[in-house]
């Protein structure tokens, strides 16, 4: 369920609120919409706290992981690590897990397939699928936020086959074609 500020019912308007000082504009239109993600709990996640965003504007809500036991990944190495979740996503949605910043900067743990793609009509535990691409091993341990999950639309296309295509500036140049 897709949730929007109504017309009229924007966080800051000339004629409801005072002009907000220059050094923080507010936007005219809260743009942002929630969507209704429901999951399901699985036994080995209990006690861990669902997705959740860590400040007001996070786009991405951090997961956890499920481990029982401590789970070391060496340099180089790759690592599907649970989450004990299972996600129902909407139609026309998906949910993209994303590596966190500081576990990349700091230990060089990200996401091999970043960003994975969770589809709407999976069921299945979401895992992330982590590689350590440090000089040092990496341990997870249960509670540990591994990566953050962003839920976005999807845009299908529809692919058309054809004897020619129309010309651009750019061609056929590919890789640093437009400069380094």
């Amino acid at each position: 369920m897709r949730k929007m500020a109504p017309p009229g019912k924007q966080p800051w308007s000339q004629a409801s609120s005072p002009k907000p000082q220059a050094s923080s504009p507010k936007p005219l239109y809260d743009l942002r919409m929630t969507v209704e993600v429901r999951i399901h709990r699985l036994a080995h996640s209990e006690g861990l706290p669902m997705p959740v965003y860590a400040t007001g504007g996070a786009a991405g809500a951090d997961l956890c992981a499920a481990v029982d036991t401590e789970v070391t990944i060496e340099p180089g190495k790759r690592q599907a690590v649970p989450t004990g979740l299972v996600l129902e996503i909407p139609d026309g949605f998906e949910a993209q897990v994303r590596p966190r910043s500081g576990l990349a900067i700091r230990q060089g743990l990200t996401i091999v397939n970043a960003p994975g793609t969770i589809d709407s009509d999976y069921r299945g535990e979401l895992k992330v699928l982590l590689v350590n691409l440090g000089a040092e091993p990496v341990v997870i341990t249960r509670g540990d936020r591994i990566a953050q999950m962003v839920v976005a639309p999807v845009t299908r296309a529809d692919f058309v086959e054809t004897g020619e295509l129309s010309a651009s500036d750019r061609g056929a140049g590919g890789f640093g074609s437009t400069g380094v």
